[in-house]
């Protein structure tokens, strides 16, 4: 197993509903109790333990994150390699998760906790799929138009998918809004099949009857 392995779950996990909401407790019950105890951005700590130390030493990162490696020896790498160069307060947090089997959830934990504070600061991100890369006018109105009509500060992710062939596509948590040029063919492509089917419904109905019309 390997860093970039336990990075890519991690992503994945992130489109798991159920996944969510449980990193969404601990990241609430880490800052709770971060205020709780007096302890000032408690959130660096976990950033830079995730970003500093897991992804740049992946091995250690599958040592501590591994299903294979058990709660006791797990335990042991805190008080050992963790406790000499973190705060009581983190070690504890990360204990807490090695005794309830999630310390695999951590990475997961600290992106929730940075969506969480983003929205109590008034932003959300929001996913960009356009055909073409975007300007910087166009994000410009992006950005404009969802602050006037949904109220936050959007954060851009974009990717570029060459299938939409124009327009874009935006989702804001659940919701989805496609005006790609792809979902416009599509819509009308149906409308052509609609109406072709009640027309052969319709001249089926006149042959039926021997008058007719």
């Amino acid at each position: 197993m390997s860093g970039k392995s336990t990075k890519h779950r991690h992503d994945n996990a992130l489109e798991d509903p159920g996944a969510l909401a449980v990193a969404a407790m601990y990241a609430r019950s880490y800052m709770t109790s971060a205020v709780q105890n007096g302890v000032v951005a408690p959130e660096e700590e976990l950033n830079s333990f995730v970003d500093d130390v897991l992804e740049k030493f992946p091995e250690f990162e599958d040592l501590l994150l591994s299903d294979s490696v058990g709660r006791d020896d797990k335990l042991a790498i805190v008080d050992r390699a963790i406790a000499p160069r973190s705060s009581e307060f983190f070690c504890n947090f990360l204990r807490v998760l090695i005794r309830h089997g999630r310390i695999a959830m951590l990475p997961m934990i600290q992106g929730v906790l940075g969506r969480l504070q983003e929205e109590a600061a008034g932003k959300r991100r929001v996913r960009v799929r356009s055909a073409r890369p975007l300007s910087e006018n166009s994000r410009a109105q992006i950005c404009e138009q969802l602050r006037s009509k949904l109220g936050f500060e959007a954060l851009l992710h974009e990717t570029v998918d060459a299938s939409l062939i124009g327009g874009m596509i935006l989702q804001v948590g659940d919701t989805v809004y496609d005006s790609s040029l792809r979902s416009r063919l599509k819509e009308l492509k149906g409308r052509l099949v609609e109406k072709a089917l009640n027309e052969i419904q319709s001249g089926r109905d006149r042959f039926s009857h021997p008058e007719g019309d």
